[in-house]
């Protein structure tokens, strides 16, 4: 008598992984939105008592805020709130930045808004918001690398000085280094004021009573794992491998680095993937639940190990990078370490294709 076998149950419950996966995007929403509360407190003691301790303390809270945001860039490319239509993601993160629609630069002690006081007399939410990327991507007015290039200044050192930019808090001083020190200080709160609204607004959208964790989890199982693992291709192989380290790598140019300010590149590169991560193996903080990494794992037990494979390979290669980024770019024995990288992080993008058919999905890495 011919012998029959069952089909193995899925055991794995879908629905378990996109309440998991909300869970997780709203938790580090929220720590992003808390430390941006902190900068923008100590961007706020700045402005009243403009001195070096208080400037000094501004751009710590800057680093401390760029942590936590760091890796919510794996809820892009998702069809989600951060990135649709209406989505603030080019408020928040837009980059590269030209620094002279903002501020002076080198050679042109009177560029940008702060200094063009009779074309904007106000400086406020509304004046600096409508113009954000008014007539060119990289004319970006406020964010993230705007409050960067406020605290830090052009970074004009070679990369061998390891050095970030050296604005000096006396910008912020009345008779100070730099025209219009009021000004500026009234564009840096400004900016701050703005990061947290625009954070606010995603956690608005994904608290648990929120419209677009309602919309996220009205999808179809499918359709809503296919968005989460396209973001995390993308980020990982176009993204992250491409735009935001080998188009620099290729250059060999800073100013095409995340953070080129304050030399914080390598920082973004290793939370974007921390990000990645995050949301493959459905872990964040003390959050811990069902996971693409177990969907995938159930369904074709040796690609899943080849999927966590390339993740951890990743990890390595981006983590053995040199600090900072631009020395990284720039120094012959550093350079192969950063297409190495690159390389793991496309090849990732790839696995996660691969995962994706084996468990019914069709996504790209595009």
């Amino acid at each position: 008598m011919a012998t029959t076998f069952e089909t193995p149950k899925n055991t794995i419950d879908k629905s378990k992984v996109l309440e998991n996966y909300a869970n997780i995007v709203l938790a580090s929403y929220e720590d992003a939105l808390a430390d941006a509360i902190i900068l923008e407190a100590a961007i706020n003691t700045l402005v009243t008592t403009p001195n070096e301790t208080n400037f000094n303390a501004a751009k710590s809270a800057w680093l401390q805020a760029r942590e936590s945001y760091g890796p919510t860039e794996a809820y892009r490319f998702a069809n989600g709130p951060i990135d649709d239509a209406d989505g603030p993601e080019g408020k928040l993160n837009a980059w590269p930045l030209d620094e002279n629609y903002i501020d002076y630069v080198a050679g042109d002690s009177d560029s940008g808004i702060i200094n063009m006081v009779s074309q904007y007399p106000i400086i406020d939410k509304s004046t600096l918001e409508n113009l954000n990327e008014v007539g060119g991507e990289a004319n970006i007015s406020i964010g993230f690398h705007a409050i960067e290039f406020l605290l830090w200044g052009q970074d004009n050192t070679d990369p061998s000085e390891k050095k970030a930019g050296q604005r000096p808090y006396t910008d912020f001083v009345d008779g100070g280094t730099a025209a219009h020190q009021d000004r500026r200080r009234d564009y840096l709160a400004v900016c701050a004021d703005l990061l947290t609204d625009h954070l606010q607004l995603m956690i608005n959208e994904w608290a648990t009573d929120g419209a677009y964790r309602a919309t996220f989890l009205a999808l179809s199982e499918n359709t809503a794992l296919n968005n989460i693992l396209t973001a995390i291709a993308t980020l990982s192989k176009s993204e992250l491998g491409g735009e935001r380290m080998f188009v620099a790598y290729d250059n060999q140019d800073q100013e095409d680095e995340h953070s080129c300010f304050s030399d914080n590149t390598h920082r973004d590169i290793r939370l974007n993937l921390e990000g990645i991560a995050n949301v493959y193996r459905g872990e964040y903080k003390s959050i811990n639940g069902s996971s693409l990494e177990d969907l995938i794992k159930e369904t074709d037990e040796a690609l899943g190990h080849q999927v966590s494979q390339q993740l951890a390979a990743a990890e390595s290669a981006v983590n053995a990078t040199a600090i900072p980024f631009d020395f990284a770019i720039s120094d012959a024995t550093e350079r192969p370490k950063v297409l190495e990288a690159v390389n793991a992080l496309q090849d990732l993008g790839d696995k996660f294709v691969e995962g994706g058919a084996a468990i019914g999905l069709s996504i790209t890495a595009n």
